[in-house]
């Protein structure tokens, strides 16, 4: 009979071993339990778990280079676009030439100055035809990454969003450009000889116009940001006074350097805001109705 085996006794040498290394000694403890009970014999884990090292998923590269995909596509859509509405403009510009010098005459100061102006009247012009298929590009590129209430409201909104823009174009080419055109010639004509060249003049008429589409964005904006929880009516009206400082800052730096031109654009720009601010009040109010009715 081995002394050893049956009633778990040491041996000397057992005991000299366990004590150099007693954590060993309770795993060879408890793997010998086991085996006893189980009849089966343990297999000695392998450096490092058996495990693979955790790969790179290719997921997220296949998505990465999916977007850049969709990315590629719709800037090439965009190009098209915009580029057949360029030459469809250049080619007409007979036709829009009279809308845009509005009956002023103009001068030429070098051959390159007539290659200068039908590239920026075309561009600009191109750039306004095409904004309606830029900006649907565009949505079908963000559309898969916007969370629910942000796709929802850009969806329903971007119409709105466009004839703002038309409207902030059509307000600054109907009333501020001619205004603060007149109100500058006149005041150089006192102690001058006006002689208005062409580039001058499209570098003007552009600067009083899509500015001012932009800043009529202003309510979309302040819809967006109140649905996303950053903005609140009683936020907006307690910032009032440093928005009009911002809105008058602004103004004066898209706008000619007199006061007429600021005042022109600060003006409707101050009712924009106004209207942001009710519009947001409004839109707290319904949400408001809608989870009182919901609970």
């Amino acid at each position: 009979m081995d002394p050893y085996g049956e009633n778990n006794l040491i041996s000397p040498l057992h005991k000299k071993k366990a004590s150099k290394d007693p954590a060993g000694q309770e795993q060879q403890k408890a793997g010998s339990e086991t085996e006893h009970e189980t009849g089966e014999v343990l297999k000695e884990p392998k450096p490092g778990g058996g495990q693979k090292p955790p790969e790179e998923p290719e997921d997220r590269v296949e998505t990465l280079v999916d977007h850049l995909g969709d990315l590629r596509k719709q800037l090439i859509k965009s190009a098209i676009v915009f580029l057949f509405f360029l030459l469809l403009v250049f080619s007409t510009l007979n036709f829009w030439f009279p809308y845009v010098v509005k009956g002023n005459e103009l001068v030429i100061l070098g051959p390159l100055e007539v290659v200068k102006f039908y590239t920026s009247i075309s561009a600009t012009m191109a750039l306004g035809l095409s904004l309606p298929f830029l900006v649907h590009f565009i949505w079908q590129f963000v559309k898969p990454g916007l969370e629910e209430t942000e796709a929802k409201f850009l969806g329903v909104y971007s119409p709105v969003m466009l004839l703002l823009f038309l409207f902030g174009v059509a307000f600054g080419y109907f009333v501020v450009n001619p205004l603060s055109y007149q109100f500058l010639i006149g005041l150089g004509a006192a102690n001058f000889d006006v002689m208005i060249s062409a580039n001058e003049y499209v570098h003007f008429l552009i600067m009083t116009t899509i500015p001012l589409g932009l800043l009529f964005e202003m309510p979309i904006l302040a819809l967006f940001l109140s649905s996303i929880g950053v903005l609140t009516s009683v936020s907006m009206k307690k910032v009032r006074k440093w928005s009009y400082l911002g809105l008058a800052i602004v103004s004066a730096l898209i706008t000619p350097p007199d006061f007429l031109s600021q005042l022109l654009v600060l003006v409707p720009m101050a009712g924009l805001y106004e209207a942001s601010i009710y519009i947001v009040k409004k839109m707290e109010a319904r949400n408001e109705r809608m989870e009182d009715t919901t609970v």
